[in-house]
């Protein structure tokens, strides 16, 4: 896929996930796809596929949340099979603490489907926030 389709395919797929549709989502994402968040928190570390990611990272960080999170594109650049996107997420947990974060997402796509990502992200809010 051009850089043009890669954008435009992870712009669909922040779009679902703010509205929030995760099954749109998840069908962006190739079934073998490793997602890895940087740092030392209890969610750092990579995820082989999509079942691994949805139980070990998704379901315990949602499950704090209210609402999800909802993010805002600050910048996304699409180089080949990659695609970096800056963002703000602004979320509450549901215990009422508000969890608004700033990343950086790196996402790597192959015919068609995100199979690596790479997240960036403030670890000290997230441990301190998410238990």
């Amino acid at each position: 896929m051009k850089p043009t389709e890669n954008r435009a395919l992870i712009q669909a797929f922040y779009d679902a996930a703010n509205r929030p549709d995760m099954n749109v989502c998840l069908g962006y994402l190739a079934d073998d796809v490793t997602w890895t968040n940087i740092g030392t928190t209890k969610y750092s570390g990579s995820y082989a596929g999509k079942s691994a990611l949805v139980e070990k990272l998704l379901q315990p960080v949602f499950g704090q949340l209210k609402a999800g999170i909802v993010s805002t594109i600050v910048n996304i650049i699409a180089e080949g099979e990659f695609v970096a996107v800056q963002s703000k997420g602004q979320a509450e947990t549901t215990d009422g603490r508000p969890y608004n974060n700033t990343y950086c997402h790196v996402f790597r796509i192959r015919n068609g489907k995100v199979v690596e990502v790479t997240e960036y992200l403030d670890t000290q809010l997230t441990a301190s926030v998410l238990r």
